[in-house]
């Protein structure tokens, strides 16, 4: 496994280099946006982890840009900013997890291990319901690319059809058994792939029954 940590504390990135690798995860440095940019549209790691203040770029710049250019690889967003406020803008804008500094380099292995883990099942190469057709190897929702996430929601739901599915469920099966996803993670995941199905101009809609979870409707 390869990531991205672009980091402009230079020590505190060479450490956690150094402890990641250590826990057998490859690590390229970059130090400032501009480079940390070129860096991750050449779209070549398993895992980008951002910081947010940087100078030249901000790790927010970086990641509307890789989503913009419909670069899929998971990212995870590293600020002081601890405000829910805060995660939800960057989930909101693409980003798949997001952890306050400071922060344990274990947990941070964690969280990379979990965004890059393979599922344990063996997945159809493509699920459908009714006007939607999801192609799971490149995580695609009738040809628009989706963020690794954002493809796992979605296809619990489609194979779900239109039984409900629990938010714990969604957070069992997308952010996996080290339990690192939150609540809000899911309603933010959810709220982007509703977005989606209107830009799509799919007849199907997520519906949320409240307090016991969400599942898929065509009617």
């Amino acid at each position: 496994m390869k990531i991205l940590y672009v980091e402009d504390e230079q020590f505190l990135a060479e450490a956690v280099k150094h402890n990641l690798e250590k826990a057998g995860i490859e690590v390229d440095l970059s130090f400032d946006g501009k480079d940390g940019l070129d860096k991750a549209i050449g779209n070549i790691y398993d895992c980008i982890v951002l910081d947010i203040m940087l100078p030249k770029f901000s790790g927010t710049d970086i990641l509307i840009r890789m989503r913009e250019k419909n670069i899929a690889t998971p990212v995870i967003m590293l600020s002081a900013l601890s405000e829910v406020e805060t995660k939800i803008s960057h989930l909101d804008r693409g980003a798949d997890d997001y952890l306050a500094k400071p922060f344990k380099t274990i947990e941070l292995a964690a969280r990379i291990r979990a965004l890059t883990r393979r599922p344990k099942e063996v997945n159809i190469a493509h699920i459908t319901y009714d006007d939607l057709k999801l192609d799971e190897g490149n995580a695609t929702l009738n040809g628009k690319q989706l963020t690794a996430k954002e493809a796992k929601i979605i296809a619990e739901l489609m194979k779900s059809k239109e039984a409900l599915i629990s938010k714990e469920h969604l957070l069992a099966k997308v952010w996996g058994e080290d339990g690192l996803g939150e609540d809000n993670y899911v309603e933010s995941y959810i709220s982007r792939i509703r977005k989606t199905l209107k830009e799509l101009h799919s007849k199907t809609k997520i519906i949320t029954v409240r307090n016991l979870g969400y599942k898929l409707t065509s009617k």
